[in-house]
């Protein structure tokens, strides 16, 4: 059968997707046993991106789309506080913890490569309608990545130094990057490349510990130990239907949210293995909160940037590469036919 020629773009289009579609769908696990900690009432949270848990409420925001808003959601799902940061950011995508009563939001969305910078908020959360439209001015801090734009889903702060860390989303692996130790309002703050995370990385969060950080995708979460990221264990998620949130609590507890207007906010127990890994070493002490962070023990350099490679799901890379093939019989199939159609006409 003779495709119509306008019928031949989508449907390369369409081939050429189809596996990294089936890929994920093979890679993406369904994680049994989440407990639902509360669904999200408000109509208004439509597009749940970022997760923090702080003074004891859990707080989100809206994906790109939305003017600059924060909800602080209660324990029985009501937002009772909503900040008002910004009236046009360009992407928001991330939340991450800035200390009692205040979240850094992160305007980091690129899904083009294309942004000149991006850009991380400090801005109050809280109990009641909050305007912090003066305020997040003036706590509003510009980042450059080195060697270019990159698009990015994931903020992140250290808990004992406060320190911001964006993680960026990548088929072929994502990379951590590292922000200054203290930013400067009044010029772009240059990120530092610290090692590879896993690919298309929509959200992470460190332990209360400071020793482990955990980073999510669509499917799975991978746990690593700081500052080395090695990796310690892996996290199967539950379905939803496009999880962009993942907290800890300060009791170690892993939170996901997901986009989706009523959506749940589920708790994703911790296999025995992981939680062995994730326990304090024997000469920690406990309940030592003004401690420093104890460096993870093994001694070994940060991944390089490549080492995401690595992390690549076996199902994507076969994908990926039956993907080229068919674009390629494709396109030998077409020339074939262009020939056969020209002799024709001679």
């Amino acid at each position: 059968m003779r495709v119509p020629e306008r019928l031949r773009g989508p449907l390369v289009a369409l081939a050429l997707a189809l596996p990294f579609v089936v890929g994920y769908a093979a890679h993406a696990a369904t994680g049994d046993g989440a407990d639902v900690v509360l669904t999200f009432a408000d109509p208004e949270v439509l597009e749940s991106s970022g997760l923090v848990v702080t003074d004891g409420l859990v707080v989100t925001t809206n994906d790109s789309g939305d003017t600059g808003r924060v909800f602080a959601v209660g324990p029985e799902g009501r937002t009772v506080g909503v900040t008002t940061w910004s009236d046009s950011p360009v992407d928001v995508e991330a939340l991450a913890p800035a200390g009692p009563g205040q979240v850094w939001v992160g305007d980091i969305g690129d899904n083009a490569a294309a942004r000149d910078s991006v850009s991380v908020a400090r801005v109050p959360v809280g109990r009641g309608p909050i305007d912090a439209g003066a305020e997040a001015a003036g706590a509003t801090y510009e980042l450059v990545y080195p060697g270019g734009a990159r698009d990015a889903e994931t903020l992140v702060a250290h808990p004992r130094t406060g320190r911001l860390y964006v993680a960026s989303k990548s088929f072929f692996g994502g990379t951590l990057y590292e922000a200054p130790a203290r930013l400067d309002p009044d010029r772009p703050n240059e990120l530092r490349e610290v090692g590879g995370v896993l690919p298309i990385a929509t959200d992470g969060a460190f332990f209360p510990d400071g020793r482990h950080l955990v980073v999510r995708d669509y499917g799975r979460a991978e746990v690593y130990a700081w500052p080395s990221l090695r990796s310690v264990g892996e996290l199967d998620l539950p379905d939803q239907q496009q999880g962009e949130g993942i907290a800890v609590t300060g009791d170690g507890r892993v939170l996901v949210s997901t986009e989706g207007q009523f959506s749940d906010v589920l708790e994703v127990p911790l296999p025995a293995d992981l939680q062995e890994a994730l326990a304090p070493a024997p000469s920690e002490p406990t309940g030592t909160a003004t401690a420093p962070a104890a460096p993870d023990t093994e001694v070994a350099p940060p991944a390089p940037a490549d080492e995401g490679l690595r992390t690549v799901p076996l199902s994507w890379l076969l994908g990926a590469l039956t993907a080229i093939l068919l674009a390629g019989w494709l396109l030998v199939r077409a020339v074939r036919r262009a020939g056969d159609g020209g002799r024709t006409r001679r």
